[in-house]
């Protein structure tokens, strides 16, 4: 097997271990909840395109890129990529669009991996780097209170980011308030000096939509656990499907400096929800440069609703952030205001 990935694989098997370590503050908090948890419910999304084309484009050139990547900044990424598992990925026109988001980031956060095939997330990642690239992964434990299980994962470009040894576990979450419990792990940024490469711990979420409105609280106690676990990291960013606009996140969006990079624009292929965000503390993550978006499938890949659709009912969404950390490198440049898409 291919060395990085026996990296990866063994850094799925440090997350029962490392959770026990760092899991005790988390759960402490959550029982705070354990008494409010309770059925939500949420409409379904509804909508349909007067394309009907189901052809995919064949054009062989890459699509023009949406999304800056600087070579002096890091672009971290969330994408629900829905019900991945071997069905889609016998689709090698929706793989092709899949790997090339991928391409387009330094880290994904990736939600709704649907596979019991461990081999899933390894075979992608080989067809991400079949054009040239070093992406590497690390994958979480199959979460989930039915028989219909998911799994959380990073995709990560491993000649430009780092996983931080140690970092990696699956929140423990003894009273069962989180349907899928996040996957945490550590990254720091390769090239600058170790003393001021920027260095970023990051939670992956896919709540629950019919126990949303308690999850979200629930993520607020996750947030400060992982805040306080000791590593002594300040830059904490939480990701994911939060199936809640900025509006809709209870104590989480009501935690003092935590401010969404993604506001006003709808993050889903229908263009009506604003499920996907990226949550960081404005007052310790200045390393945020302000620029932040979504990826518009059909813009970008020329697609129609129904091909968009079959890649996945939700659009990646992105910010970018300074390789240093703040007050270091070689233009120690203060916080700006985030510049909204």
């Amino acid at each position: 097997m291919n060395p990085a990935l026996i990296r990866s694989w063994a850094a799925v098997l440090l997350l029962s271990v490392v959770a026990a370590a760092a899991g005790c503050d988390i759960e402490a908090g959550l029982k705070q909840l354990a008494q409010r948890k309770a059925g939500h419910q949420r409409s379904t999304a509804s909508g349909s395109s007067g394309d009907t084309r189901t052809d995919w484009p064949t054009n062989g050139s890459r699509p023009p890129a949406a999304v800056p990547r600087p070579g002096d900044g890091i672009t971290i990424a969330s994408f629900n990529i829905q019900v991945f598992g071997t069905s889609k990925a016998e689709k090698p026109e929706v793989m092709r669009v899949l790997a090339d988001v991928v391409r387009r980031f330094d880290v994904v956060a990736i939600q709704e991996i649907r596979a019991k095939d461990q081999n899933l997330i390894p075979q992608f990642v080989q067809q991400i780097n079949a054009a040239g690239g070093h992406y590497d992964f690390v994958l979480g434990s199959r979460q989930g209170r039915t028989s219909s299980k998911e799994q959380y994962a990073y995709l990560y470009d491993a000649s430009r980011i780092e996983v931080r040894a140690g970092s990696v576990y699956s929140v423990p979450d003894p009273q069962d308030l989180l349907h899928r419990p996040p996957l945490v792990a550590g990254f720091i940024v390769r090239g600058p000096p170790a003393s001021e490469a920027f260095s970023f711990t990051l939670i992956n979420i896919h709540t629950d939509p019919d126990e949303v409105e308690y999850e979200v609280d629930a993520l607020a106690d996750v947030y400060e656990a992982v805040r306080q676990n000791g590593d002594r990291e300040d830059d904490i960013i939480l990701l994911g499907d939060l199936n809640a606009s900025p509006q809709q996140l209870g104590r989480l969006g009501r935690l003092p400096g935590l401010r969404p990079a993604i506001y006003g624009v709808p993050t889903n292929t229908r263009r009506n929800k604003e499920y996907d965000n990226i949550l960081l503390d404005s007052r310790a993550t200045t390393e945020f440069t302000g620029e932040a978006g979504v990826l518009d499938l059909e813009q970008v890949y020329r697609l129609t609703r129904e091909q968009a659709l079959d890649v996945s009912d939700h659009l990646p969404v992105w910010a970018t952030f300074r390789p240093y950390e703040a007050g270091t490198g070689p233009i120690a440049a203060g916080p700006r205001s985030p510049r909204r898409q």
